[in-house]
């Protein structure tokens, strides 16, 4: 670990400066790319707000003064009802078709931004443009949408198609508004002369009538004359009416197409100053031999443009790749690191772990020696409670009997003790010391036991004796067997099983004598009594 620790601040700074170096050719190459490409080739479109806010601000004007002077052109739209609305019509069509060509303008500049944004790299292609272009950029779409995703140059010729091609589009839109403007003039004039017509019959027949007839007095032909000067006025009225909206409508209409041209012919003039940023300055002559070479040198140029932006995206992508290996090997090399210092640590916590084991081992077994000590003491007093009760009468034929289940449930915990104690498990010796005064002790009890005078008395011989005999094969399989001691949780309960029921064997015949002394204690009186009775008797 050391010697990678120590080679490791070296790869580090190796590693480092070769990226280092990699970024610095790749800033230097991604800067003789777009050297080469003209600035002028990103785009800058701004929208027509400026004539749309001009526009509302002249309807709006526009109303206002149609709402004051309602009253003064209500009558003047009611001399012709008819070629009034129909001036009416021709207006409110103008204005909108005004308006649509500044809607159509703002939709051009929209797909334009995107269209350069997404071929020429200076920005991320939108994949929400539509898929057909605005009508007004129809043939820029058809010449450059095949020219690959990075674009490229176009020839004098091209950008000049393109210009004369959207300049055709834009003066069409502007021939609609223009006639609707005329059509209002012509509204008008028209107006005009249907009045005229109407009014010089009139004053013909007003002039024929101002003859007076025979028995006309001079109020009849008064009377004639104001008849035929409210005709002419009639018609006066219709022409001059038609005339005030038809000028009126067309000098609004004309402001409004005013405001829109500006928009589009500034349009005009950024998508030229756009399409001059990537057009190529080409041979041009008279004759075939001529363009075709011009033809051939704008195909070499093409290629090796085409060629130029192939390596330079191979290179980019190089370094690219490589940038990402380095990030791989330095993540690998700090996994690895972390890896080495993991199984470290895991290695110190599993040693702490195992000395801690050792410990509560350790322990365990003292326990278990404490433990075994008690039984042996428990079985010294049992042995002396036994010696102290052999001189007891019938009596003790029970106490025998309960001696030797006590006697049999020890031998069967005893019989398991060994089973535990053959097992493939080392037994520490201050367990076999304590086992062997164990045996001693029983041994001793065995030998103090009565001799086999009743069925009871001979029961308890024989379980104190199969109990002597366990715990010598016991002792003898504790000294077989040395070794380090392991921490049995079966052995120290069958061993405290063992501990408690030779307490309670203990208590048992201690309580047992104490009743036995008791009662012999009473008989003795008993028959004390009887005895002085009988001397008292043979005395009398």
């Amino acid at each position: 670990m050391s010697q990678s620790e120590a080679q490791n601040p070296g790869d580090g700074t190796s590693s480092h400066q070769g990226r280092e170096g990699r970024r610095d050719r790749a800033a230097r190459l991604a800067a003789k790319r777009h050297s080469g490409r003209p600035d002028a080739a990103d785009p800058h479109f701004s929208q027509p707000v400026r004539q749309i806010v001009l526009m509302l601000i002249v309807l709006v004007l526009v109303g206002m003064g149609t709402w004051f002077a309602y009253r003064q052109i209500l009558p003047i739209f009611a001399a012709n009802p008819a070629l009034n609305g129909a001036i009416l019509l021709v207006f409110v069509l103008g204005v909108l078709t005004c308006f649509w060509q500044v809607g159509q303008l703002v939709h051009s500049v929209s797909w334009i931004e995107r269209f350069a944004a997404g071929k020429f790299g200076y920005g991320p292609l939108d994949q929400t443009a539509p898929e057909r272009p605005p009508r007004l950029l129809a043939p820029l779409a058809a010449l450059l949408g095949a020219r690959g995703p990075m674009g490229g140059a176009i020839s004098t010729e091209s950008a000049r198609s393109i210009q004369d091609s959207v300049a055709t589009r834009i003066d069409e839109a502007r021939d609609i508004t223009r006639y609707l403007a005329n059509l209002l003039i012509f509204l008008g004039l028209l107006g005009t002369f249907y009045g005229l017509a109407t009014t010089v019959p009139a004053i013909v027949e007003t002039i024929r009538t101002l003859a007076p007839g025979q028995g006309e007095s001079g109020i009849e032909v008064f009377d004639k004359l104001m008849h035929g000067l409210e005709t002419q006025l009639g018609g006066m009225a219709t022409a001059f009416s038609s005339s005030l909206l038809g000028l009126a409508g067309s000098l609004i209409v004309g402001l409004l197409e005013l405001f829109a041209s500006h928009g589009q012919n500034r349009f005009y003039r950024e998508l030229e100053e756009w399409l001059s940023g990537f057009t190529r300055i080409g041979m041009s002559g008279e004759g075939g031999e001529h363009v075709a070479l011009a033809e051939f040198l704008q195909g070499v140029s093409g290629q090796i443009a085409g060629l130029q932006d192939f390596y330079a995206a191979r290179d980019v992508l190089r370094d690219e790749e490589a940038a990402d290996a380095d990030s791989r090997s330095m993540a690998l090399a700090a996994g690895v690191q972390q890896l080495t210092q993991l199984v470290g640590s895991d290695r110190d916590a599993l040693a702490g772990q195992v000395a801690l084991e050792r410990q509560v081992a350790s322990d365990a077994q003292s326990r278990l020696a404490q433990m075994v000590e008690r039984l042996a003491d428990g079985q010294d007093r049992l042995l002396v409670a036994v010696q102290a009760g052999q001189g007891g009468d019938s009596r003790l034929e029970d106490l025998t009997s309960g001696l030797e289940q006590a006697f049999t449930s020890l031998i069967e915990r005893q019989d398991r003790l060994i089973a535990l104690a053959a097992q493939p498990t080392a037994m520490p010796p201050e367990m076999a010391q304590a086992l062997e005064r164990i045996t001693e002790s029983q041994q001793r009890l065995a030998l103090a036991a009565p001799q086999p005078a009743a069925s009871g008395d001979g029961a308890a011989a024989r379980a104190l004796a199969r109990l002597a005999d366990g715990q010598a094969r016991l002792v003898e399989l504790a000294e077989a067997r040395p070794g380090a001691a392991q921490d049995d949780p079966e052995a120290r309960m069958r061993l405290r099983s063992i501990d408690v029921q030779l307490g309670r064997l203990v208590e048992e015949a201690a309580s047992g004598r104490d009743g036995l002394i008791a009662e012999l204690r009473e008989d003795m009186a008993a028959l004390t009594r009887a005895i002085r009775a009988l001397e008292a008797r043979d005395g009398a």
